[in-house]
């Protein structure tokens, strides 16, 4: 904030105190790896009762990094990438046959914005199960049309010297565009009835007043169906020049409009994230991360029966029904595919049937945390508070996957490591999200616990979240990795 101001405030205690945000919220495109992006850091975190405690464990300076490279489900992809590469994960590509072997850690990703990695048990056999995390990558945003005048940042399908054409991500980190509200002096109803922009007229971004002299010249203008037409000739050359290429050679593009303000810590004493795309880069990262780290070395795969397995999907937010969605049955291919290939014989046709019973989900999405502002919008004996922990979802009408029998076993693992879990369970006189949940669940069967971190200002650009939930999550989500099996094995149903 900025400016001369004289108020009065009134302190809320929460654990926390929020600043309340009214925003459309936006996703931009650009990526350009550069290796040792994570610095080894030590964070500061900071508890609720205010005293700093350094701690070398902690990863949100690292989903600090993670939020701040993907602006979009393809840069959240291609960074996921990069960290599973240098950890020593196996790049698959779904058209070749695979050759897996226990002990081995591998992933695939579609549409460079879907992703599922795996680690193989050095114990596995057939018919053993998976242990999945599964989130989404996509958040809301505002996307360039196939004809524009305007754009911000995205990937483009760029032409070749040789005739091949290449994939290519880019990122304009400069603000480039700016979507301007009306003054409220010309719209006098907006604090009365509330800010109802018209979708198709009112949300067109500026990029600038004038067209300025380019060097983008169509070179035949009957070719109409030519990216160089549709879109406005000073984003063409901004991206030509972003990729290093000639404004010709930019075949398609797939551009988002993104906020360009870095997430950081906030909050009086740094406990709180203010970025935007929390909503679900920060369930993706945790659960990314806690992959790795319970594979480190061989060691850690030795007594594993399972498969532990992470899925990162895209379009979540508008439905999920999409070749890269979890409407897709690309995680459930992929667990066929890979039973098939350990198998190293005939695979009976009850194998995969067989491996869903034994296996468990955790569909991971954020969780609306109790505002200090709204607190009747919670049934009341169900209000998750930032900085204590996971919430596990409930809904009668199936909205959340959970059931009385995941939730036990998820709360299982979290009272055996010492971590916090919450519970959710919305108004009844009120509707209720969603998650890919029950789409995974009802899909083959498999159990399912619904799951977030407690989180404020959900779709807005500058969401909020606890830091000390970060690391819970990510704790809790290793522990399941590392110890649902002992558990899951101790539990009687339907025998």
């Amino acid at each position: 904030m900025s400016g001369l101001t004289v108020a009065r405030l009134q302190l809320f205690h929460y654990p926390s105190s929020t600043v309340r945000t009214t925003v459309i919220s936006s996703k931009l495109h650009h990526y350009f790896p550069s290796s040792n992006r994570y610095r080894p850091r030590t964070l500061h975190n900071f508890s609720t009762s205010g005293i700093a405690q350094s701690s070398s464990s902690s990863i949100v300076g690292d989903l600090l990094d993670y939020l701040n490279e993907s602006w979009t489900p393809f840069h959240a992809t291609a960074e996921a990438k990069r960290l599973l590469i240098d950890a020593g994960f196996e790049l698959l590509n779904e058209n070749d046959e695979w050759e897996l072997k226990p002990g081995g850690r591998y992933f695939f990703t579609r549409n460079m914005s879907c992703l599922v990695a795996f680690a193989v048990g050095q114990k596995y056999s057939v018919g053993n199960g998976f242990h999945i995390i599964a989130a989404h990558t996509d958040s809301p945003c505002l996307k360039l049309k196939p004809k524009s005048a305007s754009s911000k940042s995205g990937r483009v399908i760029v032409r070749g010297s040789d005739g091949s054409f290449l994939h290519k991500l880019v990122k304009v980190k400069r603000p480039l565009l700016r979507v301007p509200t009306l003054a409220i002096h010309l719209d006098r109803t907006v604090n009365k009835d509330g800010f109802k922009p018209n979708l198709e007229t009112q949300l067109i971004p500026l990029l600038a007043t004038k067209s300025e002299e380019t060097s983008v010249e169509p070179k035949e203008k009957s070719s109409t169906s030519s990216s160089k037409v549709t879109h406005h000739p000073q984003l063409m050359q901004i991206l030509s020049q972003e990729l290093g290429c000639g404004t010709d050679d930019i075949a398609s593009i797939e551009l988002n409009i993104c906020d360009t303000q870095p997430s950081c810590l906030g909050g009086a004493n740094n406990e709180f994230i203010f970025s935007g795309r929390l909503d679900n880069l920060a369930s993706s990262y945790c659960g990314l991360r806690a992959l790795i780290d319970s594979c480190v070395s061989p060691s850690n795969l030795s007594s594993e029966h399972a498969i532990r397995m992470v899925a990162l999907f895209d379009n979540e937010e508008v439905g999920s029904d999409s070749y890269q969605g979890a409407g897709a049955p690309t995680m459930f291919q992929a667990i066929r595919r890979i039973v098939g290939s350990l198998a190293h014989e005939h695979v009976s046709e009850t194998s995969f049937e067989r491996t869903i019973r034994q296996s468990f989900l955790v569909s991971a999405d954020m969780a609306h945390g109790v505002h200090p502002n709204f607190s009747e919008k919670h049934e009341e004996h169900h209000r998750p508070e930032m900085q204590k922990g996971l919430v596990i979802k409930h809904n009668a009408n199936q909205r959340y996957a959970t059931s009385g029998v995941t939730a036990f076993l998820f709360k299982e693992i979290a009272k055996l490591h010492n971590l916090p879990t919450q519970e959710f369970v919305v108004r009844n006189d009120m509707g209720c999200g969603s998650t890919i949940g029950p789409i995974l669940a009802s899909g083959v069967g498999i159990r399912t616990v619904d799951c977030g971190i407690a989180q404020l200002s959900m779709h807005s650009v500058r969401e909020i979240c606890g830091t000390e939930d970060i690391d819970i999550a990510y704790r809790h989500f290793k522990a399941f990795y590392e110890s649902f099996s002992s558990i899951d094995k101790k539990l009687i149903v339907d025998f």
